[in-house]
């Protein structure tokens, strides 16, 4: 069982916020949960063709959803 569709804007937001904290970007709140939601889907799916697993709650969630906005932010530098 997943965390639901509010819990995951909810964590996906935090972890945008935190991941545009850490990498210093100037991003809006809506742009933070987009990155943050995004982010946790690509680097799961990642991580997942490797066969690791983040577990379904919150926190490992909330890590995965950091690491994964920062990669975005960082790729979109990169690109731009």
């Amino acid at each position: 069982m997943g965390l639901g569709i509010i819990a995951s804007i909810i964590v996906g937001g935090l972890a945008g916020w935190i991941a545009s904290m850490i990498m210093k970007a100037d991003t809006g709140i809506l742009t933070n949960i987009i990155l943050g939601i995004i982010g946790a889907v690509v680097l799961n799916l990642i991580l997942s063709l490797v066969g690791i697993y983040a577990a379904n709650t919150w926190i490992p969630q909330l890590i995965v959803g950091i690491i994964g906005a920062s990669l975005l932010i960082w790729g979109y530098r990169k690109l731009r």
